[in-house]
């Protein structure tokens, strides 16, 4: 049986952290997570597509979404946002979801945390933005820590190739 760790009580203090720079405007990126139309087109795994696709971006509403992964899988998944201050930045706590936006355990991995807490922070510098994307575990036990812990190598390169393909997306934007 697992508890939860003394040491973790709200938040855990192992933090996940990725950078990228985008050669675009911050407003632009900013738009690119916080539209669904756009968010559609670039976010999940590699080789994935989303299908459904619903925000209520505003503190406390959500975002509900599924994909299809390769093999034809479906997942869903969810945010739920805590911050907006565009273009600056975005809190939400992100989780896998069933269709109707109840949590789910996470279809890899039964230990997964339950619920992430995200922070993506937008920094704009001569029309380039440097998006940061922290990830916490909530509430974590400590199987769940371990867990995070030993998957932060994956994390980084599942993020990098998903900011890949927001790239991508960001470049068939600037050639219409």
């Amino acid at each position: 049986m697992t508890t939860k760790s003394e040491s973790a009580a709200e938040f855990s203090d192992r933090v996940f952290v990725i950078t990228r720079t985008f050669d675009a405007p911050r407003e632009l990126i900013f738009s690119l997570w916080s539209d669904p139309n756009h968010l559609r087109r670039w976010w999940g795994p590699k080789g994935c597509s989303i299908g459904f696709c619903n925000m209520d971006l505003r503190p406390g509403g959500q975002l509900l979404y599924s994909f299809q992964m390769p093999d034809g899988t479906e997942v869903w998944g969810k945010f739920v946002y805590r911050e907006i201050l565009p273009p600056d930045r975005l809190v939400f706590v992100n989780s896998f979801s069933d269709p109707h936006g109840n949590v789910t355990r996470a279809p890899f991995n039964p230990n997964w945390p339950l619920e992430i807490l995200n922070t993506l922070n937008l920094g704009e510098q001569f029309n380039l933005t440097t998006l940061t994307l922290m990830g916490r575990p909530l509430n974590p036990t400590e199987a769940e820590l371990q867990l995070f812990d030993s998957m932060l190598d994956s994390l980084h390169q599942g993020f990098s190739a998903t900011f890949d393909q927001l790239n991508a997306y960001l470049t068939t934007l600037s050639t219409k």
